[in-house]
């Protein structure tokens, strides 16, 4: 990742990314094509210390686990029903 560049509002968008989307810093900095040194550089200038932000962002990671765990099981037991299903015909 060379030295670029960017407008402000790109920064800030980058920010935004991280502290009210809930994206990891390692995602953002691969999609923009960013150093994760420069994001939390950003992060610090541009970011809300806001305790209530955090909080908030916390809720979504873990909100997106959870999320990612029910489906996972609820994908496991449409094919289970669907295995049961096919052995009762």
């Amino acid at each position: 990742m060379g030295k670029g560049n960017f407008t402000e509002e790109f920064k800030r968008d980058a920010v935004r990314q991280i502290t009210e989307r809930g994206y990891p810093v390692a995602e953002v900095s691969q999609r923009l094509g960013v150093s994760p040194h420069s994001l939390y550089e950003w992060k610090k200038k541009f970011g809300t210390s806001n305790v209530k932000d955090s909080d908030e962002a916390e809720e979504i990671r873990r909100l997106k686990k959870e999320l990612a765990r029910v489906t996972e099981e609820r994908d496991i037991l449409k094919k289970a029903a669907a295995y049961f299903a096919r052995d009762a015909k």
